[in-house]
């Protein structure tokens, strides 16, 4: 039987669908965007010294929109798993190795900190 993704609701009215757009829009949104920064950009790199001080702003661009992203992969990974456990028609308790779930604890840790 397959899982309709609209019917797995995960906080204030988010769905697991809508969870998945999310991430795939993100991917699509920063592709345009970062084309856009990219080129709006190149002309003000003349020299070295120009590269220096822009260069970094992209990298710092990039890394927080990875992150952004990484965290909604993660929550659809759990999704996922508890997916799998009930169609196995397990006791719907979610198995994670000792490093996933020091990997986890993490995750939250950073999101705290944030």
């Amino acid at each position: 039987m397959a899982t309709d993704f609209k019917d797995i609701k995960l906080y204030r009215g988010t769905t697991f669908a809508d969870v998945l757009k999310e991430i795939h829009t993100n991917q699509k949104n920063k592709e345009e965007e970062l084309k856009t920064l990219i080129g709006n950009l190149k002309p003000l790199i003349n020299t070295a010294g120009d590269a220096v001080i822009i260069v970094p702003l992209i990298k710092d661009y990039l890394n927080t929109s990875v992150k952004n992203d990484e965290n909604l992969i993660k929550m659809a990974t759990i999704v996922q798993r508890v997916i799998a456990a009930n169609s196995k028609g397990d006791d719907g308790e979610l198995k994670f190795s000792d490093e996933e779930k020091e990997q986890l604890l993490n995750e939250v840790q950073n999101l705290k900190l944030a």
